[in-house]
């Protein structure tokens, strides 16, 4: 495929005003809880109190009966899931058995915040009320809470009939052990001799770390409004990262044709992962079924943290060998993930990530994923790479400082390079990670003198792999010589303008003279998910597909006017014009006003689900200071350097990069799930589990690298999720060097980095 060189380009990397910006400035754009129809009704959800319990029985009458009640529905409403793995959309599979009982408990339940019923009601207070009422006998169970726990023999057992399941091969066949087990997964990766290779190394080091569970901290809960009609056609407005991912998990779990499903998608107030799943629409359908009327289902914060997933808490060992030059000669390592009530950790992305960035010749690593009495975990941008990355980033700069070399000058003699094979056995195509490296190694951040005691600076990198799922667009001209475009990707980043101005690219037009819209999914072909860092890459590529034929169309349009073959027109610079008669010749918006008189509208439609999406690197470096009475980390400066391939809208991937580097900064620092010993959330409002804001980061200086990926048009890259792996490290790193103790567990909170100043000091607490 020939991509567009930077030379030829008059839209991308512009930096236009965003389609939407208007109306969400202004409050006109609608999300979820936003959502009003006529008689809606509002529902709630009654959640467990206990983090693992049999239900005896469930008494709903008295809440039923409670006036202005009009439904209520328990996890005995539900068809029998099918007991079956799919990967709707792209971000994974979902087993839609364990899907069903997540959504709403019908036997156990396995987690505090699991739903075992939900009412409609003619007010949220109402609602509550009716809570109240239900009657639910447990059976109280012993409660398992860590990884490690959970994998002793004896542990209590949170599901009768699961098994370990290994992969032990690339070719992914799954093997069932069939023992019962807390551990759902274990799966082997494996590279070269890794015995030989540490062998042949002159340093050896083995470390062990580990990550608190976090939350992805969108700040708009989950919200759902659903009408079953009595026809049996059921429409679902929701905010959500895949509208048809929202179809094709209520179609499953309520065993409905999804023909008769139709999602209309909503703004969305942050998902980064944690609205792929839809918690609320299968609830709320039942509950307009029985009732007849729209049912609004609106999560409280408290809900979101308990009732929703986060990302696994992980417990990684890893063990490196080098050479005295500095060149890697083996790596081992065991990847520990705690996937909640259900199987599904990100065990296997964080396996494949750990060691991208590296040339590794051997290698091995295992991973388990770890079912324990916490909520289901769910994808939180780069779902499993940032804790891998955190443990590796940091045994690679132990070793640095025990060889005494700069770990940047280590990351460039074995960083990875188009054709090396990654431990998942792909090989690299054409990246830009050695340039990102050098990027950090020649920016003035990493040639400033750091000063003063209690400072350290840190460096880390990271990758991520990208995505690219089924993607649909539909372009029309409009007589004006504006088009408006129609697509499936909710925009949770800017996509909408990312997308336009890809078309606007091939039509010569302006940004502002395509008209974006993302329409429901009866509106448009099936499109995956936003996510896996996808959609400007696979959207923008059904834009440029569509818009290409757009062109052609018009092409024809003005041979016919011209009466000419239409191999005779050509369309340069935003210009039709005849290649035999130089006179002969419209602009797009010339001849965009002719086309209803010269036989109709023109509009062309792309579907695909396109190869060539290329992983995304990137190497940080970061300055903190420690405050040795209050352990409290201030983050002095903050550089990302990460490859684009190409910057469609340079200040949207400084947004993306930003982003991600102040959660990863609020992962390294603050924020972490407390449970108590009863299973019970903690800290489950944003008062109490503690979010970075603009007063605890400075400016987040971003540096974008451009390595054109040659299997995209215009050589783009996903950018959204790479940035948030290489911070929990390269922090850890920076605070390490301040303080001289090698902190291994995060979040590192001033009790911990207090408690490290002090075992240094040789003493047992504060003297």
């Amino acid at each position: 495929m020939a991509t567009e060189t930077a030379e030829t380009l008059k839209v991308v990397g512009t930096r236009p005003i965003r389609h939407d910006g208007a109306d969400k400035v202004t409050g006109r754009a609608v999300y979820g809880p936003d959502m009003r129809l006529p008689g809606m009704l509002h529902g709630k959800v009654l959640r467990s109190p206990h983090a693992h319990a049999n239900i005896r029985s469930i008494d709903a009458s008295k809440a039923a009966a409670h006036p202005g009640v009009h439904a209520v529905v328990t996890g005995a409403d539900f068809p029998v899931a099918r007991d079956r793995e799919e990967n709707l959309g792209g971000e994974g599979a979902i087993n839609f058995r364990f899907l069903s009982s997540n959504i709403m408990a019908q036997h156990k339940v396995v987690y505090k915040g699991h739903a075992v019923a939900a009412v409609a009601a003619v007010s949220p207070h109402v609602a509550e009320e009716a809570l109240a009422l239900i009657q639910v006998d447990y059976e109280v169970l012993p409660s398992v809470m860590s990884a490690r726990e959970a994998m002793k023999d004896g542990a209590p057992i949170l599901h009768q009939e699961l098994t370990t399941k290994t992969m032990a091969d690339r070719s992914g066949k799954r093997e069932d052990t069939g023992v019962v087990s807390n551990v759902a997964t274990h799966l082997q990766l494996t590279l070269g001799d890794v015995e030989e290779g540490f062998k042949a190394a002159d340093l050896v080091l083995e470390r062990e770390y580990a990550t608190a569970s976090v939350h992805q901290g969108y700040i708009e809960p989950h919200a759902a409004t659903v009408l079953w009609n009595a026809d049996d056609n059921i429409t679902i407005w929701a905010s959500s990262q895949g509208t048809f991912g929202v179809r094709d998990q209520v179609a499953e779990v309520l065993r409905h044709p999804s023909s008769k499903i139709k999602v209309v998608p909503l703004e969305i107030g942050g998902g980064f992962g944690g609205k792929i799943i839809a918690y609320l629409p299968s609830v709320a359908a039942l509950l307009s079924r029985k009732c007849g009327k729209p049912v609004k289902l609106v999560m409280t914060r408290s809900e979101v943290f308990e009732g929703t997933g986060p990302a696994p808490g992980t417990v990684v060992t890893a063990k490196m060998g080098v050479t005295r030059e500095g060149r890697i000669t083996a790596v081992e390592a065991t990847l520990v993930y705690e996937a909640g009530g259900f199987p599904g950790a990100q065990v296997a992305s964080g396996a494949t990530c750990m060691l991208a960035p590296y040339a590794v010749e051997n290698a091995v690593i295992h991973g388990y994923d770890v079912v324990v009495n916490k909520p289901k975990v769910q994808a939180y941008r780069a779902p499993g790479a940032p804790m891998s990355c955190f443990a590796i980033e940091s045994l690679i700069d132990e070793v640095c400082e025990k060889l005494e070399m700069d770990p940047l000058e280590f990351r460039l003699l074995n960083g990875a390079k188009e054709g090396d094979r990654k431990t998942d056995g792909v090989k690299l195509p054409k990246i830009g990670y050695l340039e990102t490296v050098q990027a950090a190694k020649g920016h003035q951040h990493y040639s400033t003198p750091l000063e003063g005691p209690y400072r350290g600076r840190g460096v880390a990198s990271g990758y991520w792999g990208n995505a690219a799922f089924a993607a649909s667009c539909t372009i029309s001209v409009n007589s004006d010589g504006t088009v408006s475009l129609v697509e499936g990707s909710p925009d949770i980043g800017g996509s909408r303008t990312s997308v336009a101005m890809q078309a606007a690219e091939v039509l010569c037009l302006s940004a502002e003279d395509v008209h974006p819209s993302v329409v429901d999914t009866d509106s448009i072909g099936y499109t995956g998910l936003t996510a896996g860092s996808s959609t400007t890459f696979k959207q923008g590529w059904a834009a440029y597909e569509a818009a290409q034929s757009v062109v052609r169309l018009m092409r024809e349009r003005a041979a016919r006017i011209w009466e000419l073959d239409a191999q005779g027109v050509e369309f340069t610079e935003g210009l039709f014009h005849s290649t035999a008669d130089p006179e002969l010749r419209m602009t797009f918006k010339e001849l965009a006003g002719k086309l209803n008189a010269t036989g109709g509208p023109i509009a062309a439609n792309a579907t695909l689900t396109p190869r060539g999406a290329s992983p995304s690197y990137g190497t940080h470096i970061v300055d903190v200071e420690v405050d040795p009475e209050t352990g409290k980390v201030q983050i002095l400066r903050y550089t990302a350097n990460q490859d684009a391939g190409r910057a469609i809208h340079p200040s949207y991937v400084e947004g993306q990069i930003q982003g991600g580097v102040a959660q990863g900064i609020g992962w390294a620092l603050n924020e972490e799930y407390f449970f108590d010993e009863q299973g019970r959330m903690a800290n489950a409002s944003f008062l109490d589990y503690r979010m970075p804001t603009s007063l605890d980061l400075p400016m987040i200086d971003t540096v974008i690298v451009e390595v054109p990926n040659p299997g995209h048009p215009f050589g783009v890259r996903g950018v959204g999720e790479t940035s948030i792996s290489p911070p929990l490290a390269a922090v850890a790193n920076a605070v390490s060097h301040a303080i001289g103790v090698r902190m291994s567990v995060l979040p590192m909170t001033p009790a911990k980095i207090l408690e490290a100043l002090w075992s240094k000091e040789g003493g047992n607490g504060r003297q």
